[in-house]
């Protein structure tokens, strides 16, 4: 009886060494994760430990499954780019994902990410604040409005200054062209992002 105590007592040690590793190797990915929201966070988290659980159940070493797994920053950095290439439109959620991911890109993404980071939501905001300062101007000067600052909306080339009516049709043709750089460029950011991350190729995750 008291040798078999003592065998239990140490498998529950291994165990315990065992889980400490995982939640460290666990920890060290949510780290990664961080400027992501906690939701998702502890999302991407509870996905792995059920891999690792999985891996565990099919009789795994601590080892194998540790070189399955990859290095953390490795696995953090992939479901980054997996998440990023689910969807190509812009939002607040992906543009904190892009965030997370220039913290674990090498050289060429300090200087790639926190360019077209900035290009892109500042030409899709100009192209969509354009056309509707356009539109204002024209408004002020069809009903007499006089509303104050119009008189320095508008476009001018050399010495002629537009009209309000060829300035607003010029607004929408300005707009619709920075947006569509705005969005070309978020693009290329997503499409940068995906060829720089690995896919969990070994994980059925």
């Amino acid at each position: 009886m008291e040798k078999f105590i003592k065998c239990y007592v140490g498998f529950e040690r291994g165990i315990k060494t065992m889980n400490a590793t995982f939640e460290k190797y666990l920890d060290t990915v949510d780290k990664c994760l961080k400027p992501l929201p906690t939701s998702e966070r502890v999302d991407i988290v509870k996905e792995i430990k059920g891999s690792i659980l999985e891996m565990e159940r099919e009789k795994l070493s601590t080892e194998q499954i540790l070189n399955r797994l990859g290095k953390p920053k490795d696995l953090a950095k992939a479901y980054l780019g997996d998440l990023l290439s689910k969807e190509s439109g812009f939002s607040w959620n992906r543009f904190l994902t892009v965030c997370a991911f220039y913290s674990l890109v090498g050289f060429s993404g300090l200087f790639v990410i926190p360019v077209l980071v900035i290009v892109a939501p500042v030409f899709i905001v100009c192209g969509v604040i354009t056309p509707i300062l356009g539109a204002v101007k024209l408004v002020d000067y069809l009903l007499n409005l006089n509303i104050p600052y119009v008189e320095y909306i508008g476009f001018q080339f050399g010495s002629t200054i537009l009209s309000p009516v060829p300035a607003f049709l010029l607004s929408i043709i300005t707009g619709v062209i920075l947006f569509l750089i705005g969005k070309g460029s978020w693009k290329l950011l997503v499409f940068y992002c995906k060829q720089v991350s690995k896919t969990k190729t070994n994980l059925s995750i």
